[in-house]
């Protein structure tokens, strides 16, 4: 098969999923905005399913829609496949496939960006978002581990790392709660951490430690959703 052929054949593919994506989204959109609240921790339409309850969402969805999505989105595949040295191609090519939800893809752009500049932590980081948001915590484990190697001090990164423990089946509780741990060390008042502590302590029945943090995460937010669970 000519390389051309393939080509139209992976944006036949493409089209396809971004017109029954924006159809769904056509059909649930006045559902989404009905249920939508003002809290800053309110999960978005494409949010993780295993996520803990209010939990908030890992990546960002917000993006082109209608015809403009499919002319981004076609037009950034070609530019990536026609540049492969360019990482802002690559970059702009995962960030479009990540808003149509088609995770494992955006991935595998983030990748190569990561490979086109190897000191830069951002592709890693989203490689990784990418994979968890596509319930593959494995290899979103190896992806925030290598964004962790390059910048250490991202506290965000270290949660979700966490998170890929808490996630997975069977859960590392345990190891979940080391990740945070080390991302209180960073900022002990980081919120999302704190909550997903509270949510593992609980889990794991240390009452102890549950009773510590959660007067940690009133201090911070008394109105966080997982203090109404006490």
């Amino acid at each position: 098969m000519k390389k051309e052929n393939i080509m139209f054949g992976v944006i036949g593919l493409l089209l396809g999923s971004i017109i029954g994506f924006m159809f769904a989204n056509s059909l649930n959109r006045s559902a989404l905005e009905t249920s939508a609240t003002a809290s800053t921790l309110a999960p978005s339409a494409n949010s993780n399913p295993a996520l803990p309850p209010d939990h908030p969402p890992i990546g960002a969805s917000d993006g082109p829609t209608g015809a403009a999505a499919i002319q981004q989105v076609t037009a950034a595949i070609e530019k990536a496949k026609a540049e492969p040295q360019s990482f802002e191609a690559q970059m702009t090519a995962g960030d479009l496939y990540y808003q149509i939800q088609r995770f494992e893809d955006a991935a595998k752009f983030y990748e190569a960006a990561g490979k086109l500049k190897p000191t830069d932590a951002e592709p890693l980081v989203k490689a990784g978002n990418a994979y968890f948001d596509a319930e593959n915590y494995l290899e979103a484990e190896k992806w925030y581990t290598l964004a962790l190697a390059k910048n250490p001090k991202d506290i965000t990164a270290r949660t979700d790392l966490g998170l890929t423990f808490y996630l997975r089946e069977p859960r590392d509780i345990d190891r979940a709660i080391k990740e945070y741990k080390s991302s209180l060390a960073i900022n002990p008042k980081h919120e999302v951490t704190l909550q997903n502590l509270v949510i593992a302590y609980r889990e794991n029945g240390d009452a102890a430690n549950l009773q510590k943090t959660v007067e940690e995460l009133k201090a911070v937010n008394p109105n966080n959703p997982a203090l109404q669970k006490q």
